[in-house]
């Protein structure tokens, strides 16, 4: 799981606020949740979310009440649609009356033992799908940059470090293209079976491995793009 954290961007004004949430119980289950569009309503519905699992009495309330207590993924991902059609019925009129759009999608993934790590893609009328073997990734928010490097690299068998390159690399170009994206960049990074995070960090700029990384693809697509075959033109 990979995401930035700039929310707004113009020439006096720009703020970052972290796109990703995580529920953990070591040994037990890990769910990830990454969000895109609109601050105020992505922010809603993870707080409606995480109100469940820090209101009192809220790791015993029935089962599958809470992130913390769903018995599996797809119920999970359920929860989320349901807090995101809550925060429309709240909020959607008052937007409308204001110009603005309900603008919100969600990325899902995680494991709950006894079931397999799986991975969501949430809409903002509260519907899913789920990856799989022909669509082995999902990307939210600004996708059109990003994603040519994810099509030609990314696949069912990717190992994860080099998923994790590919998906900075990806974040990297998009930020090169992009204003609205950018940095901190957050990572998570977790293995089957393990029910816990594996690896997490935040990238800022100064980051030693995205230095290093930026400057290897870019000096490599130029010396690619230099050994390509000149078009014949004639007059």
């Amino acid at each position: 799981m990979v995401s930035d954290s700039r929310t707004n961007a113009g020439v006096d004004h720009i703020s970052a606020f972290s796109k990703m949430r995580v529920w953990e119980k070591p040994g037990e289950r890990i769910l990830v949740l990454l969000s895109a569009g609109n601050l105020a309503i992505t922010q809603a519905v993870a707080s409606q979310l995480e109100d469940k699992v820090r209101l009192p009495g809220g790791e015993k309330r029935k089962k599958g009440s809470t992130m913390l207590t769903v018995p599996g993924m797809n119920a999970a991902a359920k929860l989320v649609g349901q807090a995101v059609r809550r925060v429309y019925q709240d909020d959607a009129g008052s937007l409308q009356q204001h110009g603005a759009d309900f603008i919100a999608s969600f990325i899902l993934g995680g494991q709950i033992k006894g079931g397999p790590m799986r991975l969501f893609m949430i809409y903002a009328a509260g519907n899913f799908i789920e990856a799989g073997p022909l669509t082995p990734f999902f990307q939210i928010g600004e996708t059109k940059y990003g994603k040519p490097i994810l099509d030609r690299v990314i696949g069912p068998e990717t190992p994860l470090p080099e998923a994790v390159k590919c998906a900075l690399v990806s974040m990297d170009s998009t930020m090169r293209s992009n204003l609205s994206v950018g940095l901190p960049i957050d990572v998570l990074v977790a293995k089957t079976d393990q029910y816990r995070t594996f690896h997490r960090r935040t990238l800022e700029e100064d980051d030693p491995y995205l230095l290093g990384l930026r400057k290897q693809w870019g000096d490599g697509v130029r010396r690619l793009f230099g050994q390509l075959i000149d078009p014949k033109l004639e007059d």
